[in-house]
């Protein structure tokens, strides 16, 4: 971590920015980016997947209702095919990041790549559970792809995209095998690639 700056600094706008689905079969990656207001803690804020679903919600309903402004990026699975995750991940970003109502001094990524961005960036592994605003913007992510998925269970049933929002669960395979590769199914990823070739 480039320690030019203080993270104490309460005159710091901070953007924390992290992505929810790099690792599903199916679905978009979405990234979220937040900067927090130092003059209203949110009490409870920790990397999205050690929190339940509806700790998930309340916390997310507190950062959308709290933060001095945040904002979402998607990368859907046909630019995830085209580009591959890891490019889609660092576009989602991108995109979280330039959707901020405000400009941040500085944006920390959860992981260690950054999006290429006009701000000061950087990056910090394990930045979810170290870093409130990272942490806000994982649950955002989580919370935001969560729904989509629960939305495309109802769109394409039998999946069971509702539960494993997905990802490679053994239910999901099985469904693959059974049902065939679906709309939403990420081509590039060897589970579904297998089943078309």
């Amino acid at each position: 971590m480039n320690m030019q700056y203080s993270l104490q600094d309460n005159k710091l706008k901070l953007a924390g920015v992290d992505e929810a689905g790099r690792g599903p079969l199916a679905g978009p990656v979405v990234a979220a980016a937040v900067i927090l207001d130092p003059d209203v803690p949110i009490i409870g804020l920790a990397d999205s997947k050690k929190l339940s679903a509806s700790v998930r919600q309340r916390l997310a309903d507190e950062i959308m209702l709290h933060a001095i402004c945040w904002s979402i990026g998607r990368v859907d699975h046909e630019e995830i095919d085209r580009i591959n995750i890891l490019q889609a991940s660092l576009l989602a970003m991108k995109v979280a990041i330039e959707n901020l109502q405000e400009i941040p001094d500085l944006v920390l990524v959860d992981g260690n790549k950054c999006p290429t961005v006009s701000c000061k960036v950087d990056a910090i592994i394990g930045g979810d559970k170290k870093i409130p605003s990272i942490s806000a913007a994982s649950i955002l992510a989580k919370v935001t792809r969560d729904k989509e998925m629960q939305e495309m269970d109802k769109l394409y049933p039998g999946y069971g995209f509702a539960k494993h929002k997905g990802y490679p669960t053994k239910d999901h395979l099985f469904a693959l095998e059974e049902l065939g590769i679906c709309e939403i199914h990420r081509r590039s990823f060897s589970p579904v690639q297998r089943l078309i070739d």
